[in-house]
């Protein structure tokens, strides 16, 4: 089984793709849902992550406050880079569980959806790596939009992810998003066909 890194930095358009891949019928496995299930109340993830980060991440019930840690992980590449040591660990042994359930379900293909993966250590896991980019000030506007915040933060947020330039270099498909969302769905289904080609 070949298992498909799709990746690309946040509010690139990365989902639209995963969506449109999972109604082909292809396992998708969402490393976000798997990244809020390692931080349910009680996990030792959260621990550390509050010895980390403060102990006001957490609120009085032991929930995650995502906003509180979010500002804190984001504030440079270095802070990121301890959030991604903590949460990593938990979250590639339940990606890999899920790799092994599409394999033995028969899958040809697996793909995985994360904005965290190339320079990662998940991505050793990982056979083909599919990009999905768009333009900076476009991504900004997704992400104020979907999280509720500004666009100053959104940019600062997207100053601490892995620099495009990298993913770029890493990719061996690319999927810029740089006009309608048609487009963008007929370019992943492209892409579709040719990693579907090669199994």
């Amino acid at each position: 089984m070949k298992v498909v890194a799709l990746t690309g930095r946040s509010g690139c358009g990365k989902s639209t793709v995963a969506a449109l891949w999972r109604q082909e019928g292809y396992p998708v496995i969402d490393c976000d849902e798997i990244a809020r299930l390692v931080v349910e109340p009680g996990s030792s993830v959260l621990s550390e992550l509050a010895e980390a980060f403060g102990s006001d991440v957490l609120d009085e019930t032991g929930v995650l406050r995502r906003d509180v840690l979010a500002q804190r992980a984001f504030s440079s590449p270095e802070r990121a880079e301890v959030l991604t040591g903590i949460t990593h660990p938990a979250i590639i042994r339940e990606i890999c569980r899920r790799l092994d359930d599409a394999r033995q379900s028969g899958a040809r293909i697996a793909v995985v959806d994360g904005a965290v993966i190339i320079g990662a250590p998940f991505e050793r896991f990982c056979d083909e790596f599919v990009v999905v980019t768009a333009p900076a000030g476009v991504s900004a506007a997704r992400i104020a939009a979907r999280d509720g915040i500004s666009e100053e933060r959104a940019m600062e947020r997207l100053g601490s992810q892995i620099p495009e330039k990298v993913l770029r270099e890493r990719a061996d498909y690319l999927i810029e998003n740089t006009g309608t969302k048609a487009q963008l769905c007929e370019r992943a289904r492209q892409v579709l066909e040719s990693l579907t080609g090669e199994v």
